[in-house]
């Protein structure tokens, strides 16, 4: 067992390199707390939309969640990423490479340098100055469904899902497409802005009052993206969980 005098020495190294040492803890790791939440709500199933290469349903397995994961992405690059990185878990499924909308067809992505910022909405001025790499290079052509369309292929009447959304101001749009499935799901994370950041976006107040008037309370709020320059918060993430009778 390490000692006090061993971790306050440690600690002030790794301070010295911007670094900082802590016990894990659902008070501030944003992981636990959302399987802490998943596990309250007795969650089996989360639909992982805007999945990029797998990063939150590999999140959400470190931190213990253990049920069905399903991810939704668009663009080809990432969706192969993400299909490797699946391809051990029997229970992470990966639909193939679609945006999720409001209805059944195709549509055109914008592409960023960084990928994660990519949309099919056209990028604004504030998000580009805040993030280095966000700003699109290219356009790529993209199947797009409504949740509503294939969310009988993964689930029956006896499963508790979340929907996540990560969408770069599509939520909405996504939202559209889902609204049986939202009468039935157990929860919704959801990255909301609080200025534009795409053009023709919804912002936090619209998406969290569509959200309560389905039901769901919000449980949880996590940090997002920040401007660096001047520390102004522009997106976070939020946790609804729907209450049970």
């Amino acid at each position: 067992m390490i000692g006090p005098r061993l971790k306050n020495a440690i600690r002030t190294v790794l301070r010295q390199v911007n670094l900082d040492l802590r016990i894990l803890s659902v008070e501030w790791h944003p992981g636990l707390q959302l399987a802490q939440a998943l596990n309250a709500a007795e969650i089996d199933t989360v639909f992982d939309i805007g999945a990029n290469e797998g990063q939150f349903a590999t999140m959400i397995r470190s931190c213990g969640f253990k049920g069905r994961i399903v991810s939704f992405e668009p663009l080809a690059s990432p969706h192969a990423a993400l299909v490797r990185r699946a391809e051990d878990d029997e229970e992470w499924l990966v639909h193939p490479r679609t945006a999720l909308g409001s209805f059944c067809g195709e549509s055109t992505i914008n592409v960023s340098a960084n990928s994660l910022s990519s949309s099919i909405l056209p990028i604004l001025d504030l998000h580009t100055d805040a993030a280095s790499g966000s700003e699109f290079v290219r356009t790529e052509s993209t199947p797009v469904v409504s949740l509503d369309s294939v969310i009988d292929d993964y689930i029956d009447s006896n499963n508790r899902y979340l929907i996540k959304i990560d969408a770069q101001g599509y939520e909405w749009k996504i939202l559209d497409g889902a609204e049986e499935s939202l009468r039935a799901a157990a929860g919704v994370q959801c990255e909301m802005s609080v200025a534009p950041l795409y053009e023709g976006q919804y912002l936090w107040k619209e998406v969290l009052a569509r959200l309560e008037s389905l039901g769901f309370v919000l449980w949880n709020i996590q940090p997002g993206f920040c401007d660096p320059a001047n520390g102004r918060t522009l997106q976070f993430d939020t946790l609804l969980l729907r209450q049970r009778q």
